[in-house]
């Protein structure tokens, strides 16, 4: 995050506990920074969705626009397999092509997918700079060696699911059960609308959301351990040691915000809202910096995020100018 003004030190603070204008220009500053890095944020969908369509230029990286590309496909293609029971290879490009062009005018199905490719990116950057295995980080071993037998349990199916994710990030897939329910729903009903509600598509809708559970997804179930782990969620904050996985679920957990936000707040941009979100938890200004160094060390948070308080943190964050 860039530098702010430098705190005044003569604090004007009144006996009834009125806030220093210093750090009201904290705030100001730090919530227009945030201001600037959400409206990036924003015109992340328009930008995919037309180079999804039609492969224009853009300020995204190749591998990115390629991996929101195939989960597209990957979707379509899961599609279509429901309704016909068809094998890959019996799918023409031309229906795929069909759904996918569906798909991408969704907004919030492109986010979900772009913080996916964000996380796949971030995960095996973290290997490199912390030496972190994408699969099984310390946290999460540590979890599976609980003396609790629930959170040990669901500490390996979250440990299953994870691994699952990298080989289908490799290969560009999306399985449909990994959706949200609210985007597996816009999914399926954008998916009837393109053929007028045909008989065997309708069929396959509920055969779909009968088989779905989404508590039993990766993210569901990293969500859940999270939970689980009630105050020593906070562990899950020292990047190196939770892994990519645990660290954005449990800073959605406690910065009160959608995981998707938290995974695209640790790429390159998006100090403002990494900072902010890792104050609001109570984090300290040494141990904020060390998470950057691992996630991006080309970026620092500002020295003036120390004099701001966790509470206003998390209200700049939650101010009136949400992301997504």
């Amino acid at each position: 995050m860039f530098e702010t003004a430098p705190l005044h030190q003569d604090f004007e603070a009144t006996q009834s506990g009125r806030r220093t204008k210093g750090v009201t220009q904290i705030e100001h500053t730090l919530q227009e920074a945030l201001v600037s890095g959400d409206r990036a944020l924003r015109s992340v969908p328009s930008m995919l969705s037309l180079i999804v369509g039609e492969s224009a230029q853009s300020l995204l990286s190749d591998a990115i626009v390629a991996k929101v590309r195939g989960f597209l496909e990957s979707l379509a293609e899961q599609l279509l397999e429901a309704k016909a029971g068809c094998h890959r290879l019996d799918i023409g490009s031309r229906e795929i092509d069909k759904i996918v062009a569906a798909l991408s005018v969704d907004g919030a199905l492109l986010n979900y997918c772009y913080a996916l490719a964000v996380e796949s990116r971030a995960t095996d950057k973290l290997g490199q700079t912390a030496a972190v295995d994408p699969v099984l980080s310390p946290l999460l071993q540590e979890l599976i060696a609980s003396s609790d037998a629930a959170s040990a349990e669901l500490a390996m199916r979250a440990m299953a699911a994870q691994s699952r994710f990298v080989q289908q990030q490799m290969r560009m897939e999306l399985p449909l059960e990994e959706l949200p329910a609210e985007l597996l729903d816009r999914t399926l009903n954008r998916w009837r609308s393109i053929y007028d509600e045909d008989a065997e598509i309708i069929q396959a809708v509920e055969s779909i959301k009968n088989a779905y559970d989404e508590g039993s997804s990766r993210t569901g179930l990293m969500m859940r351990l999270v939970t689980r782990m009630r105050g020593g969620a906070i562990a899950g904050l020292e990047v190196a040691h939770a892994g990519m996985a645990l660290f954005t679920t449990s800073l959605a957990s406690l910065s009160k915000q959608p995981r998707e936000l938290t995974v695209l707040a640790c790429q390159e941009g998006q100090a403002p809202r990494l900072a902010l979100s890792l104050r609001s938890t109570g984090m300290e200004s040494e141990a904020i910096q060390r998470q950057f160094h691992f996630l991006n060390p080309a970026e620092q948070p500002s020295s003036a995020l120390r004099a701001l308080d966790p509470a206003r943190a998390l209200a700049i964050l939650h101010h009136d100018h949400p992301a997504f």
